[in-house]
């Protein structure tokens, strides 16, 4: 009967011994799946690459999706949250780009993930963390906000200006015209370098600032690449632009050379700035000039010298000035200069030519030279004021090779 009484009981007990090891069972086992994509997800962040990370984004955009919609519908920020939110997954990224082929393409890299893992294939570089790292580093901050094509940042030089020339070793300012970048916004360059996307203001303008640098060349035709690490002159222009010009002061000049100047226009987190289309104008500007001593034209250059923008005084009565010229007199005499000249040049009626040989010419018309040897021509070459400037020089000796090649023509 004791046995009887025992027996009853146990048959009362086992279920509820059941539900409650039931219960116990599906607890561990939920911690240990907890546990499993709590792991799984350390992997992703610290261990995983290739097929490893599109698992692990599997993974991750299905917790992702219970966390995002629950983090995001629940009212979480999607700003502070671990998890990518798949309304800001670029579909596109998943192409290669192969399926419209070009001769010399390659295949993109591809991603499902938006690259959120990327600097996980490069396990050699360190995070950039918002720190200039000199050796090489791997950035994670998107790209961020690009303005439309009609906002597009553009600069020009407005001192000095190409082929200019300032005085060695004495301060001058850099100034720079510029359009379509809301300028003087600048973050800590030692702790926020390239950790932000770049931004955009309320009218679609890049939100950044510019800054200007000199290079200093062997020569203006110089055709080797500079190296980037040296330059003569470096400046952040962290000040909004006043009028739409950003201003630099060089205070101690620089040594007589040649130079290059060229902007670097940024967005606030000093990356350069990102604009929408690959086929576009130049969003920097660069310029040439020289530094001399007392800022004198450099020798040969900016026209002075005779050079005349490398023109070689051929085509420019300027340049018969420089010479120290009456500037158009004819090459046959100027007014001064025909002793001697029987060669049928009459400085002020400009009188004509004698069988292709003797040049006449017109004081003021600096025209026309013999085929033979015309006098101002001094070897049987036509001039235009330039060269008239030449054949006024020789003013002294012109008459008599005038004559020489009149009578030379008369004989033949």
């Amino acid at each position: 009967m004791k046995f009887s009484t025992s027996f009853s009981s146990v048959l009362i007990l086992l279920p509820l011994l059941s539900q409650v090891s039931g219960a116990s069972v599906q607890s561990l086992s939920g911690r240990q799946n907890n546990g499993r994509q709590r792991q799984g997800g350390g992997n992703n962040n610290n261990n995983n690459n290739g097929a490893g990370n599109a698992n692990a984004g599997g993974n991750g955009g299905n917790a992702g999706n219970g966390a995002a919609g629950g983090g995001a519908g629940a009212g979480g920020d999607p700003q502070t949250s671990l998890t990518l939110d798949p309304k800001v997954i670029a579909a596109g990224f998943a192409n290669n780009g192969q399926d419209v082929p070009a001769a010399g393409q390659v295949a993109s890299i591809t991603s499902t993930n938006n690259f959120i893992n990327f600097c996980l294939t490069v396990p050699n570089l360190p995070i950039t963390d918002g720190k200039q790292i000199t050796t090489g580093s791997c950035n994670p901050a998107p790209i961020g906000a690009i303005p439309s094509i009609d906002r597009m940042p553009s600069s020009k030089f407005t001192n000095p200006k190409n082929g200019a020339t300032v005085a060695a070793d004495e301060q001058f300012t850099i100034s720079m015209a510029i359009n379509n970048l809301e300028t003087g916004a600048f973050v800590n360059a030692q702790a926020n370098y390239f950790a932000a996307p770049q931004q955009l203001n309320g009218q679609g303008t890049i939100i950044g600032h510019s800054h200007v640098v000199v290079e200093q060349l062997t020569s203006l035709d110089q055709t080797t690449p500079t190296d980037p690490k040296k330059f003569a002159f470096f400046k952040g222009l962290n000040a909004a632009a006043a009028g739409g010009v950003l201003t630099a002061d060089v205070t101690n000049g620089l040594p007589a050379g040649e130079y290059r100047l060229c902007s670097i226009n940024a967005a606030a987190n000093h990356q350069p700035v990102i604009v929408p289309v690959a086929q576009h104008g130049a969003l920097d500007d660069c310029v040439y000039f020289s530094a001399t001593p007392g800022g004198a034209a450099a020798g040969g250059n900016n026209n002075n010298g005779g050079n005349n923008n490398n023109n070689n005084g051929n085509n420019n009565a300027g340049n018969g000035a420089a010479a120290g010229n009456n500037g158009g007199a004819d090459a046959g005499a100027d007014a001064g200069a025909g002793a001697g000249a029987d060669t049928g040049a009459d400085a002020g009626a400009g009188a004509g030519a004698d069988a292709g040989a003797d040049a006449g010419a017109d004081a003021g018309a600096g025209a026309g030279a013999g085929a033979g040897a015309g006098a101002g021509a001094g070897a049987g070459a036509g001039n235009n004021g330039g060269r008239g400037g030449r054949g006024g020089n020789r003013g002294g000796i012109r008459g008599g090779r005038g004559g020489r090649g009149r009578r030379f023509a008369r004989a033949n």
